[in-house]
C-alpha cells in the first residue's frame, strides 16, 4: 500500500493553450483539484513554492482554503524555500493552516533551488551570516522553525501586557500539537538526507537529485532513501519516518492522453546542471498504456522504497484533465502494483 497524491507547481500563463491564465485561476483551480482528488480517493494535495515567478508562491492561504473545503486528504508543500522565510511568522501561518485542516498539514521545506532572480532572498530582507552560505542560512531558518513548532515558551512576557498572559515564557500562537512531527525536508543529496534524518524530518525526494556515482536516477534515489532510513534509526527517533518520491506518470487511456503525452514514450533519465557546480540527474517521464506502465513502475527501486508517491500534474491543462490523470493512476495502475 502506498499513499498517492499529486504535486502541482501552479503555473499560470496567458498563452492560448493554457487553461490557467491568471494567478486567480491557479489558486482557485488548485482548490478545485484538491477537492476532486479527495473525492477520487487520493491521499495528498501538494504544491511547489517559487518566488518571482508566475507560479504558486504564498502557500498558507491556499493550504488553509483547501483545509476548509476538504476533510481527509493530506495537504502540503513540496517544497518551501527556507532562504526566504521568517521562521517565527512561518510557525504562526503553518500552525493556523494545520488547525484549520484538523492536523492534516505535511509541510515540505528545503534550502531551495535556483530561482528566477539573483539572490532573491535578499529582497525579502535575508542574507547569510558571516562565513555562511545561503544553504547554511536555509538550514538555520529550518532549525529555528523546528524548535518553535515544539511549542515550548521562549519569549519573556511583558509585565504590563495588553491582555493577561499565561504563566511562564510565551510561545508563538497558534500552536498546533503534532505539526513538528509532520515536517519534511527536500533533499537533493545523500548528505542532506542524513542531515534531515538527524533533525527528525521526513524525506521528500523529487524528480532530480545530485548525480552521485552515475547510476540510473531511481537507483541513486533508492540509495538516498536507504541512507536516510539508516541515519534515522541511528538518531534514535521512536516514530516511523516517511519518504515521498515525485514522478511524472501518464497512463494513455484516451485519444487526448495520446495527443498530449504519446510522444513521451521511451523517455529516459538525463543529466544537467542546476548551477555552475552541481551536476544533477533528472528522472524520466513514465508514459504508456496502463499494463506497460505497471511493468515499468515495478522496476523503479525508489518508488518501491518510498511510502508516498506524488504525481506531478500539468496544471495548465485544467482541473478536469488533471483529475483524469490522477484517476487513471488510481484506477488503472495502482491496483496492478498492489498500491490499492
Amino acid at each position: 500500500m502506498k499513499k498517492i497524491g499529486f504535486l502541482s507547481f501552479g503555473h499560470w500563463s496567458d498563452s492560448a493553450h493554457s487553461q490557467t491564465r491568471t494567478a486567480s485561476d491557479a489558486l482557485l483551480q488548485a482548490i478545485d483539484l484538491a477537492v476532486a482528488a479527495e473525492e477520487l480517493g487520493a491521499d495528498g494535495a501538494y504544491f511547489r513554492v517559487h518566488h518571482f515567478a508566475r507560479q504558486l508562491a504564498s502557500p498558507f492561504p491556499l493550504l488553509s482554503a483547501i483545509g476548509a473545503k476538504t476533510r481527509r486528504i493530506e495537504i502540503g508543500t513540496g517544497v518551501i524555500d527556507m532562504r526566504y522565510e521568517n521562521p517565527m511568522y512561518m510557525a504562526e501561518d503553518a500552525g493556523a493552516a494545520d488547525l484549520i485542516s484538523g492536523g492534516r498539514l505535511q509541510l515540505g521545506i528545503s534550502r531551495g533551488s535556483p530561482e528566477q532572480v539573483i539572490d532573491g532572498w535578499r529582497y525579502f530582507g535575508y542574507q547569510p551570516g558571516e562565513g555562511d552560505t545561503e544553504a547554511d542560512m536555509a538550514r538555520k531558518h529550518a532549525e529555528v522553525l523546528l524548535t518553535v513548532l515544539q511549542g515550548e515558551g521562549f519569549a519573556q512576557p511583558n509585565p504590563r501586557p495588553m491582555f493577561p498572559n499565561p504563566p511562564g515564557l510565551l510561545r508563538v500562537e497558534p500552536h498546533s500539537p503534532g505539526l513538528r512531527e509532520r515536517i519534511w525536508w527536500g533533499a537533493s543529496s545523500n548528505a542532506t538526507a542524513v542531515w534531515a534524518a538527524r533533525q527528525g524530518m521526513h524525506l521528500m525526494s523529487s524528480t532530480l537529485k545530485n548525480d552521485e556515482g552515475g547510476a540510473p536516477f531511481h537507483v541513486q534515489q533508492a540509495e538516498q532513501i536507504r541512507t536516510f532510513r539508516k541515519a534515522w534509526a541511528e538518531a534514535g527517533w521512536e516514530r516511523e519516518p516517511r519518504v515521498s518520491v515525485s514522478r511524472s506518470i501518464f497512463a494513455l487511456t484516451s485519444d487526448l492522453d495520446r495527443a498530449y503525452f504519446g510522444d513521451d514514450r521511451g523517455s529516459a533519465d538525463h543529466v544537467g546542471y542546476i548551477d555552475a557546480d552541481t551536476r544533477a540527474i533528472f528522472g524520466r517521464t513514465y508514459t504508456a498504456e496502463p499494463d506497460v506502465l505497471a511493468e515499468q513502475l515495478a522496476e523503479d527501486e525508489a518508488i518501491a522504497e518510498a511510502d508516498t508517491l506524488l504525481l506531478t500534474v500539468p496544471n495548465q491543462l485544467g482541473v478536469d484533465y488533471n483529475t483524469h490523470v490522477i484517476d487513471n493512476v488510481l484506477t488503472h495502475v495502482a491496483p496492478a502494483l498492489g498500491w490499492r
